[in-house]
């Protein structure tokens, strides 16, 4: 956003207003993070706030202060259309189109508030009066921070926050190792620390979450998994009842497709994982060097992201998915066999 946007949504601010925070569909540290952080510094303005969540998220994030205030809006539909209805303002997190929240897709896009959003992946969509779009961004998190020190009020985060802020960074970045991590990450994740955020802390609450079970489907995961050496790639498949018989929690395959990735010399890593509920397969991909996976995700995959990490689905059998992907590899022969890693 320009400086006068900023002074623009500041005076929009001066006063009281009915606010809904929203994250995308099924959300990660990234963007429960940036929402229980701008709600803390929102609440601070004296402002009306509600989080709405289009469906629920991983246990291992819900220690996060305001994580507990966040309606879940598949089972308080009703309430949700009341508030996103009524309200002044809606602010749009870790995402760029309505079709990402999905099935609050319709109010929102029903809705006469103001929209302001903050986001960090490509093509945004065009519906937002504020649009704080920077596809250079490490998190939506790095975001909110630059977003609060815009509006010059660095000074309203506290520990919790700087907790909330420091999740979406970590868990974005890969722990600060994807290319996406700039000097400047690193000194706004170090400010975090000095307002409070406990960087050992959070990173055992994040990724020393193992259970049993999810420890057996890792195992299934790599069982799975094939290496087509002669693409540089690798893709791991879980069927629903794979899952079934693994007591899945939602979280549980969070990170499986960066074993995949970490092979020598793969280049691309995808994972397919049945949601029989859904009718579709979910599908998560990752790469490495100059290899776009939002490019492939875009045209085949009904999804998109950011250049390494990209997710999307597909609507065909777990076989016939696996099929498709195969036959679409020759095409990005040539992407895959220059990067350098």
């Amino acid at each position: 956003m320009e400086k006068d946007q900023y002074e623009s949504l500041k005076k929009e601010l001066s006063t009281t207003k009915k606010i809904i925070i929203v994250p995308h569909k099924s959300p990660d540290g990234d963007a429960v993070g940036s929402i229980t952080a701008l709600y803390g510094y929102l609440k601070k303005k004296n402002h009306e706030v509600s989080m709405i969540s289009p469906n629920d998220f991983p246990s291992f994030l819900q220690w996060m202060k305001h994580s507990d205030e966040i309606l879940n809006y598949e089972m308080n539909r009703d309430q949700s259309d009341d508030l996103i209805a009524a309200a002044d303002l809606i602010f749009i997190l870790d995402h760029n189109a309505f079709h990402r929240a999905g099935d609050m897709e319709t109010p929102l896009s029903k809705a006469d508030a103001t929209f302001v959003m903050i986001d960090h992946h490509q093509q945004p969509d065009d519906f937002a009066t504020y649009m704080y779009s920077d596809t250079g961004m490490s998190s939506t998190c790095e975001m909110v921070y630059h977003f609060i020190e815009n509006m010059g009020e660095l000074d309203s985060i506290d520990e919790n926050m700087a907790s909330s802020l420091y999740t979406g960074i970590l868990t974005d970045t890969g722990s600060f190792k994807y290319r996406s991590t700039t000097s400047t990450t690193l000194r706004v994740a170090a400010d975090l620390v000095d307002l409070g955020a406990d960087s050992e802390g959070i990173n055992r609450k994040i990724y020393d979450v193992n259970t049993p079970t999810r420890m057996k489907l890792l195992g299934v995961a790599l069982n799975n998994m094939v290496i087509l050496a002669k693409h540089r790639t690798a893709y791991i498949t879980l069927t629903q009842k794979e899952l079934d018989d693994n007591n899945f929690q939602k979280g549980d395959t969070e990170g499986f497709v960066n074993y995949a990735l970490s092979l020598d010399n793969i280049v691309f890593a995808q994972i397919f994982i049945e949601k029989a509920d859904e009718g579709i397969i979910k599908t998560s991909l990752r790469s490495k060097g100059n290899f776009d996976v939002n490019t492939m995700a875009r045209e085949n995959w009904n999804g998109g992201g950011h250049k390494n990490a990209a997710g999307g689905r597909s609507d065909e059998s777990m076989k016939d998915t696996v099929d498709k992907l195969i036959s679409i590899l020759p095409r990005y022969e040539d992407d895959l066999q220059s990067t350098q890693i």
